[in-house]
């Protein structure tokens, strides 16, 4: 099914979900409209596309054909990229309506230049977007505690030779499946989430949870000192069971499910971290 994404307050780009890699697929020729006010997009796509080409744009190539609803009514094929395609194809348009969205590429690098030379940078930039999105500052103090636990135990798999991307994937759905009893991926979608980032949408508790399994994985790594992805996927494991024992006996005490269905999405009560209004 073909979502509708608003973009310019009016306007609207038809889009894909797609779960298996997590990430939206745009319509390029929508983009395109919009941003150029072209009154033939496809025409437009397909001369800047031959010129994009020319000059050896990788980004071009990397875009493929999928079917979805045309005006008409019809499933038609169009070209279709991904996020990051999508803001480098921005970069490429001579268009008015483009030059907000590279004014903020601009910035964002800018911004990531600065924290390679001052990491402190991120913590203070990530602090000040979770009070914009109204997080309570329990809630801000307990995610930023979160991530300095997360990169201890990244820091254990670095040391055991464990290849970020696919394998820290692998040991972070593992230790998801262990202690919640869902994947990543269940758990996502049982708080109804696409994109967004699990740790963002966790209660509290739930975010405690998460931090005690990877405390725990970590102390355990300090001490066995395992070495490649088999034995860290073992630690991790036995990390996540602790947590998991501390699910049960949480909810065997209140006889509520600590594992929520509310997401940051659900504002006016403070069961996510945010404020009350």
């Amino acid at each position: 099914m073909t979502d509708k994404i608003k973009l310019f307050d009016t306007q609207q780009v038809r889009a894909e979900w797609d779960a298996d890699h997590e990430k939206w697929w745009f319509s390029v020729v929508d983009i395109i409209a919009i941003l150029t006010e072209s009154v033939d997009a496809a025409a437009y796509w397909r001369k800047l596309k031959q010129r994009l080409k020319a000059e050896g744009n990788q980004t071009v190539t990397a875009c493929h054909g999928l079917k979805m609803q045309a005006a008409d009514g019809k499933q038609r094929l169009t070209d279709v990229a991904d996020t990051e395609q999508i803001l480098r194809l921005i970069q490429s348009i001579p268009s008015k309506r483009a030059e907000p969205f590279k004014l903020w590429l601009a910035q964002v690098g800018s911004e990531r230049l600065d924290e390679t030379v001052d990491p402190e940078q991120s913590i203070d930039r990530a602090i000040q977007n979770y009070r914009r999105l109204g997080y309570s500052e329990n809630w801000i103090n307990q995610r930023i505690k979160s991530i300095e636990v997360r990169k201890a135990l990244t820091d254990e798999w670095d040391k055991a030779g464990v290849q970020q991307g696919q394998e820290y994937a692998a040991l972070t759905d593992l230790m998801s499946r262990v202690w919640s009893g869902l994947s990543t991926r269940e758990y996502k979608q049982h708080k109804g989430l696409k994109k967004e980032n699990l740790r963002d949408n966790m209660t509290n508790t739930e975010l405690v949870l998460n931090m005690l399994a990877e405390v725990a994985a970590t102390d355990i790594s300090l001490v066995r000192n395992p070495q490649g992805l088999a034995e860290s996927a073992t630690v991790a494991a036995e990390g996540a069971q602790t947590a998991k024992a501390a699910r049960l006996q949480l909810e065997k005490s209140t006889g509520q499910p600590v594992v929520s269905r509310l997401n940051a999405k659900a504002l006016g009560t403070d069961k996510i971290g945010h404020k009350k209004k």
